[in-house]
């Protein structure tokens, strides 16, 4: 049946939904890249919360969901800016997250790496609450048996004078660090409280400090994850780093590119894109495991306007869309987000998505899927 989708100028236009899903079936983890898909929570839609309580999680289908991405052979990256640390997941909820997906992971065998942050400072912090907050972090990830990633902190962002106190401090907990970790540079357009990171606002000059934590400890540095959205300078940083440290695509904008690399070299990836792209993502990087760079993005293009959509001005509430997907994708069985963040994203920009994610074929039913943007669209006053 048509349904009629408002556009951003508020004029409804008719659309026909696909009726058949892409045939995508679970598989092995890959050979020719790592791959993590950065995994959204599923908030409770019972509880009677506010946007300034702490979050209520629906643990079982948090959990499932995290199963779904292992069938199809993704890492999962847990406890990261898709699962809203920073906004709604606090770091009490965060470790409750780690700690049960850590567990789930090691029941179904699915790899994990879990965010290290200093979520916990609630206030203006010095250098030493700050290495200490991490401390505390990185100790709750290490102890559940995952692999640690270090976050970029709007603690340190707000108290570090200069390049060497972020020298000071990743250089403190890369050494004490169990195992060799993955180092996450989030740029501003994901958090805005993280400008000027590394300890210049000039790209340039931060790029040289951020290389200058890893060559003092390659060992220690499993690889980087980047979320610039700038795809030149990442190609840029992954050709200068040491021999053996990976680079972990976090580009929503330019993934299939990063991802096939050149005669050069290629990025692995750790995106949230890849949670509602997860089985599609995980067939096309099945396709390059066997050396076919055109078929990888001949599946994994076509992907690019539905990221480009959800990851849109203000980049940060891409969650919106994110867990708006998974709810018409049947993985829950609401649209109900931790701190009500579903409210940050006008009815235009969830019918869009809902478009194109349905033209890629992504939902695995698509008439409930129909059935669920129907309903929304009626809540809305859409009666047509």
């Amino acid at each position: 049946m048509t349904l009629h989708l408002p556009d951003a100028h508020g004029t409804l236009r008719a659309y026909e939904p696909r009726t058949e899903p892409l045939a995508l079936t679970p598989g092995a983890p890959f050979t020719s890249r790592t791959v993590f898909s950065a995994a959204h929570v599923v908030a409770d839609p019972y509880a009677d919360t506010t946007p300034d309580s702490p979050a209520a999680v629906d643990w079982d289908a948090t959990l499932a969901f995290r199963r779904h991405l292992w069938s199809h052979g993704l890492g999962v990256a847990e406890a990261m800016d898709t699962a809203q640390r920073g906004m709604g997941l606090d770091w009490a909820g965060a470790a409750e997250l780690i700690r049960r997906s850590a567990a789930e992971a090691k029941a179904a065998g699915g790899r994990i790496a879990c965010g290290v942050g200093t979520d916990q400072l609630t206030g203006p912090a010095n250098l030493t609450e700050v290495r200490a907050a991490y401390e505390e972090q990185l100790a709750v990830v290490e102890e559940s048996g995952a692999q640690a990633i270090l976050m970029a902190s709007r603690a340190l962002a707000a108290t570090a004078r200069g390049p060497e106190d972020y020298l000071e401090v990743y250089g403190h907990l890369l050494r004490q660090a169990a195992e060799p970790v993955i180092l996450h540079w989030l740029g501003p357009m994901f958090d805005p409280a993280l400008g000027g990171y590394w300890g210049s606002s000039g790209l340039d000059a931060a790029t040289d400090t951020f290389l200058d934590v890893i060559a003092a400890h390659p060992d220690k540095v499993d690889g980087i994850k980047v979320s610039l959205l700038d795809a030149q300078r990442e190609i840029d940083l992954r050709r200068r780093l040491p021999k053996g440290v990976r680079c972990y695509t976090g580009d929503d904008f330019h993934y299939p590119e990063l991802i096939a690399g050149d005669d050069q070299g290629f990025s692995h990836a750790l995106l949230g894109i890849f949670d509602p792209l997860g089985p599609l993502a995980a067939q096309a990087v099945r396709v390059l495991d066997t050396g076919d760079r055109e078929g990888f993005r001949a599946l994994l293009d076509p992907t690019v306007d539905l990221s480009r959509h959800l990851f849109q001005a203000p980049t940060r509430f891409y969650k919106t869309g994110v867990v708006f997907l998974a709810w018409l994708a049947g993985h829950q069985s609401h649209f109900t987000m931790v701190g009500g963040l579903q409210s940050a994203r006008s009815l235009p920009h969830y019918a869009r998505a809902y478009e194109l994610a349905d033209t890629l074929g992504l939902f695995p039913d698509p008439k409930l899927a129909e059935e669920r943007m129907r309903n929304l669209l009626s809540l809305y006053g859409v009666d047509r």
